[in-house]
């Protein structure tokens, strides 16, 4: 191993740094794939279909909470594309709280990521049965939400190739439609065909009680459903140890998200917005099939429908991909049981990946048993811990800028611009938008189910300790050259 490998972790153990492979990991996931997965991974459910009830919430003024999120989401990639680029490896959030923040922020981190796709797997199965209820009525839901579970986990058990290239596909729907949506849309405004071109029109936007028509406050409320519908972005992140040259594919994947914001999410809405008045669109309908079905473009409800079927499988397909190398990971480090650090003959952590789709299994169950009002529940945990990675991310990323300039650790190959400043203004925005989701009679229940998670990994973290000390004294990562 060169000198040029070795680097000192945040305590100033030595890690090895830079270009090591991650250890047993296939490299497998080329340019093309990780593009199609940053891509995809900012376009899901929470934008086909929760973005009704925000406008409803909102109206106009939901496209500036869009493009201001997604200035945060940016700072949060920058971040840790500047952590990535210092050290890629696979499950690199609980990796680098454990060397920037300590074991317990680690094995924390690690578990609720996991927890945020378990439950992200769980909803999305069942609306991707829902889905499929739209044209097939009479085929029972649970028959509908199994078979998509095993043909993912098959998919997920063969190979990190098969699971990039179905990815690939469900991205490349998503990215195809939404273009689409938008050039029709376009074509509506500017020439005025269809059911629609009488009306649609720019001055839609403010002409229906101005842009902040329920007030700012109101507007301000509709974060918590913004940043769900921003889940996942930070998949590149879990990538990282099986990209098969990260220094190239990470930077690009990460330098094009501002387009891809500005396109998929503002632009989609700015357009849909113009063409239909906010006041149409409500909460349990997409605004996509709604603005389709006002165009009145045969089958386009049916196409959209498929569209929002690839987005659920696609971002359930992601959960199984990312649980399974989140729990090898805390195997690796003794938080975990250590049969989870074992890889199959295709290099796949299949023990992890078949336990995550088990859990997964039992929300199929369980959205049977509760009420309606659970499935929100759901959605609401997940932006609860996808909110602590993110934070994990920023907090770790103003650590290691600090080593930097300490001259403790090497400088990164991709540094965030604006440094540490633009982590703290995204770690700020975050405090805010939680202050939000507590201000929420609804949504506050997430934090209460985030609080009894905690005190239970806590209880765990206890019994770890009891059993192997080793455990808590350990900062950085080890990991050893391959090949």
């Amino acid at each position: 191993m060169t000198s040029s490998q070795v680097g000192k972790n945040y305590d100033g153990s030595e890690a090895v740094g830079g270009n090591t492979p991650e250890e047993g990991y296939e490299r497998g996931l080329g340019s093309r794939q990780v593009q199609m997965i940053a891509i995809g991974g900012a376009i899901g459910v929470g934008l086909f279909l929760g973005a009704g009830a925000n406008i409803a919430k909102a109206g106009p003024s939901l496209i500036f909470m869009y493009a201001l999120a997604g200035v945060i989401i940016f700072f949060i990639m920058r971040a840790l594309g500047e952590l990535l680029l210092y050290r890629p490896v696979s499950g690199s959030f609980a990796e680098y709280s454990r060397e920037f923040l300590g074991p317990f922020f680690g094995y924390f981190t690690g578990w609720t990521y996991w927890l945020m796709w378990v439950v992200t797997g769980m909803a999305e199965l069942t609306a991707a049965a829902i889905y499929v209820h739209y044209w097939f009525p009479s085929i029972p839901q649970w028959v509908t939400a199994l078979v998509f579970l095993v043909v993912l986990f098959v998919a997920n058990l063969i190979s990190v190739k098969l699971f990039g290239e179905i990815e690939f596909w469900f991205s490349m729907v998503k990215v195809t439609a939404l273009i689409g949506m938008i050039v029709i849309g376009l074509g509506v405004l500017t020439f005025g065909f269809s059911s629609a071109g009488d009306t649609a029109s720019v001055s839609n936007l403010w002409q229906f009680d101005g842009f902040f028509p329920k007030g700012i406050g109101s507007s301000l409320m509709t974060l918590q459903g913004v940043m769900f519908a921003y889940l996942a972005v930070e998949l590149v992140g879990v990538t990282a140890g099986e990209s098969e040259n990260p220094e190239k594919t990470l930077p690009k994947a990460i330098n094009t998200l501002p387009w891809r914001i500005a396109l998929f999410y503002v632009g989609a809405l700015t357009v849909i917005l113009c063409v239909v008045k906010w006041t149409e669109f409500g909460a349990g309908v997409s605004p996509f099939v709604e603005a389709f079905a006002k165009i009145g473009i045969p089958a386009g409800a049916g196409i959209v429908n498929f569209v929002v079927l690839t987005a659920a499988l696609s971002s359930c397909n992601s959960g199984m991909y990312s649980t399974g190398r989140m729990l090898r990971t805390l195997a690796d480090n003794g938080e975990a049981p250590k049969a989870f650090s074992r890889l199959s003959a295709s290099k796949t952590p299949a023990l992890g990946i078949t336990t995550s789709v088990a859990c997964m299994g039992i929300g199929v169950v369980l959205n049977y048993v509760v009420p309606e009002k659970a499935f929100g529940y759901v959605t609401s945990v997940a932006t609860a811990a996808g909110i602590w990675t993110w934070l994990m991310i920023l907090i770790s990323h103003v650590l290691y800028r600090r080593a930097v300039v300490a001259g403790r650790l090497r400088a990164s190959s991709f540094p965030a611009p604006g440094g540490a400043v633009c982590s703290w203004i995204a770690i700020a925005f975050l405090l805010f938008v939680t202050a939000l989701i507590a201000y929420d009679a609804d949504s506050r229940v997430c934090l209460y189910v985030m609080a009894v998670w905690a005190a239970a990994l806590a209880v765990g973290w206890v019994v770890l300790k009891a059993r192997n000390p080793q455990v808590a004294e350990r900062r950085g990562t080890r990991l050893e050259k391959v090949g």
